[in-house]
């Protein structure tokens, strides 16, 4: 029997991360999400092994009665934490291109709150927990546009506010990978690829930024078909995790296991 937390977990990866683990009755998952009022779709699921909690990854306190309530459902212990929850604003212009410094700072920095001390912030609530589990595997989802090289390649200058919090939170699981590999713990920072989570139609803006960045990865990886579908790169990304070991903690990878983003 294995406990998962998983943030973010209203929608998109994070909802299918639930039903994926919630499908094994020997697991109990605990859904966090930011406002229960809006993560009606957790309730559509079958699994009756489901708990849904509701805290902002970026408010501690929060986090820690979350903990306790996770502690009191499991006899104190957690096996996996997942740190799904992000902030993404993909319409986000170049750096150059913000009507104002002060939004540019705003872009920077909410995505920073949210993208890299948020984890920081959930790590630290559910450490307690995660010291008394079995597996002690703390995952952040990160993306491949966070790796310096593809972004060069690939010309992607928008969002920025993303890609940068995303490189940082590489870097903060490198530090906990480094503290904490001596009591067993995995640390991975982990991209789902590129994985369509649409559920309402595009902009004409989102499709044309859609479209521009579609015709870039085709350029340098021609046999990519499509993105790929929640189902789809949960399924691979849960492959990882599970046999992911402490020998590598503190790694940066795909959903493949290895810097193969796309």
């Amino acid at each position: 029997m294995a406990s998962y937390l998983v943030t973010g977990a209203a929608r998109g990866i994070g909802l299918e991360f639930v039903a994926q683990l919630s499908a094994d009755p020997n697991n109990t998952v605990f859904a966090l999400v930011r406002n229960k009022a809006t993560a009606s779709r957790l309730e559509s699921l079958p699994g009756i092994n489901i708990m849904v909690l509701e805290a902002d990854v970026t408010d501690p306190k929060a986090l820690e009665n979350a903990a306790k309530e996770v502690s009191n459902a499991t006899g104190g212990k957690l096996d996996y934490l997942i740190n799904n929850a992000a902030l993404l604003n993909l319409a986000g212009p170049d750096l150059n291109h913000f009507t104002s410094p002060d939004e540019l700072e705003k872009d920077l920095v909410d995505h920073f709150r949210v993208n890299t001390v948020g984890p920081a912030h959930c790590i630290n609530a559910f450490l307690p927990l995660l010291r008394k589990g079995s597996a002690k595997k703390v995952i952040t989802i990160s993306t491949g546009g966070a790796d310096t090289d593809i972004a060069v390649k690939l010309s992607w200058t928008t969002a920025p506010g993303y890609a940068i919090s995303k490189a940082a939170v590489n870097m903060l699981v490198a530090k906990y990978a480094a503290q904490f590999k001596s009591e067993g713990f995995v640390f991975l920072a982990l991209s789902p690829g590129f994985v369509d989570t649409t559920t309402a139609p595009l902009t004409p803006e989102m499709v044309e930024v859609y479209k521009g960045f579609h015709e870039k990865i085709i350029q340098l990886w021609p046999d990519f078909k499509r993105p790929m579908t929640p189902q789809e790169s949960v399924k691979l990304q849960l492959d990882v995790i599970h046999r992911w070991t402490v020998e590598d903690t503190g790694a940066f990878v795909s959903p493949h296991g290895n810097k193969e983003w796309f």
